[in-house]
């Protein structure tokens, strides 16, 4: 992982073992599941309305995607590539919410695990890795550390490379949990329906199902095409659940004991 200052110089390097479990979809295609431990962290923000009142939730362990979903890991379950820009190793993309959720019920079938879609609050607190900055980098970030939109910028930070693309997953540093592509590349479906804020939220880290907008769902992590504000650990959308475009992915969990 590194960290940078508040113009987006990297000030430090460190280098964190993290835990993870493999699934083999066959051919030697492996999908990898990182080990979260669980704690306590404040989720949400200032900078928004929808992301305000910031509040305390406690999430437990679970085990969640290295990565964002890639296209071999969809096409060795559902049998079809449906994203835009190809490339075995780039995350899919063009899946709708609904579509994300057919594929994990077909890979639970495959394999006998259960996987799902993160819930908002899993995926936040895995975001932030610890850190309680806009950016588990720091307070800014520059595009050698994300892909999004290098015309914009954040803070005191620079203007840099605007790729126009999804880019393979894991090329950029993954923050101090071992997790790739948090910020930018694709937007991350949640489980959750979609709240305009954060009153009455719970703060068990479970899925906010009571009181949510159907059939609005949540989007969280930024995208290739992205200004950085939509990048933040804190951002995120509401489309609907039937909505795609090539800036759209996910990134799985799996519940219960799946390893020991």
């Amino acid at each position: 992982m590194v960290t940078v200052n508040a113009k987006g110089k990297i000030t430090q390097r460190d280098k964190k073992q993290a835990r993870y479990q493999t699934e083999d979809l066959g051919n030697g295609l492996l999908l990898e599941m990182v080990s979260i431990a669980g704690g306590t962290f404040t989720m949400g923000s200032t900078k928004s309305d929808s992301e305000k009142p910031p509040h305390s939730v406690t999430v437990q362990p679970f085990y969640m995607g290295k990565y964002p979903v890639t296209q071999a890991q969809w096409e060795a379950v559902m049998g079809n590539n449906p994203s835009n820009f190809k490339g075995t190793n780039r995350p899919v993309e063009q899946v709708s919410w609904d579509d994300a959720n057919e594929f994990c019920q077909r890979l639970s079938k495959k394999t006998g695990k259960s996987y799902g879609l993160l819930r908002s609050a899993q995926w936040e607190y895995a975001c932030r890795a610890g850190t309680t900055t806009p950016f588990y980098f720091g307070e800014t970030i520059t595009t050698e550390l994300a892909n999004y939109d290098g015309n914009y910028t954040y803070g005191s930070g620079p203007k840099g490379e605007y790729r126009e693309q999804t880019t393979e997953v894991g090329n950029f540093p993954p923050n101090s949990f071992g997790l790739y592509d948090m910020h930018g590349n694709v937007w991350e479906w949640c489980a959750d329906p979609w709240h305009t804020n954060y009153d009455d939220a719970p703060t068990d880290g479970s899925i906010w199902t009571e009181g949510g907008e159907d059939p609005k769902r949540l989007l969280r992590g930024g995208l290739w095409g992205s200004h950085l504000g939509n990048c933040r650990c804190a951002a995120r959308i509401n489309p609907p659940s039937d909505y795609r475009n090539n800036d759209i992915g996910f990134r799985l969990v799996v519940f219960g004991a799946a390893w020991t």
